[in-house]
C-alpha cells in the first residue's frame, strides 16, 4: 500500500493537475454532467499537499482532506495493532461509521453544487 501511495503521489506531482489540459484525467462527472462530484478537486488537493500549500488543499476539496486524515488514523491504528499483535478498534469499526460517511458525502455533493452564495465558493 505504501508503494502504491508513493507511486500515486509521484504521478500527481509530475502530472500537475492544477494545469489545464494536463496528462491526468478530468472528473468524468464534471465532464459529462457539468456538476462537481464529491471527489472533484481531490487530485489538485493532493498536489497542493505535496507542495505544502494547506490552504489551497482545503480550497480544492475540504471533505477529502478530512477523509485522508481519518484514513491515516485508521491505517496507523491498524499498523500499530499488527505490530503489537492486538486488535485495536478504531472509528471505522463502529456501526455508524458508514452511514455517517454516506451522509457527509451526500451533503458535500449537494452543498458544493448549490447555485448561490456562500456555496458557489465550494466549486472548483
Amino acid at each position: 500500500m505504501g508503494v502504491l501511495a508513493a507511486g500515486t503521489c509521484a504521478a500527481v506531482w509530475v502530472g500537475d493537475p492544477t494545469t489545464p489540459g494536463g496528462v491526468l484525467p478530468v472528473c468524468p462527472t464534471r465532464a459529462l454532467l457539468g456538476v462537481d462530484c464529491p471527489g472533484c478537486g481531490t487530485l489538485r488537493m493532493i498536489y497542493s499537499l505535496l507542495h505544502g500549500d494547506l490552504l489551497a488543499a482545503v480550497r480544492f476539496n475540504a471533505l477529502a482532506l478530512v477523509a485522508f486524515g481519518f484514513l491515516a488514523v485508521a491505517y496507523g491504528t491498524w499498523t500499530y495493532g499488527r505490530v503489537t499483535g492486538r486488535q485495536i478498534v478504531g472509528w471505522q469499526h463502529h456501526r455508524s461509521a458508514a452511514p455517517i460517511a454516506l451522509v457527509l458525502v451526500s451533503v458535500w455533493f449537494v452543498a458544493r453544487n448549490l447555485p448561490f452564495a456562500p456555496f458557489t465558493a465550494l466549486r472548483v
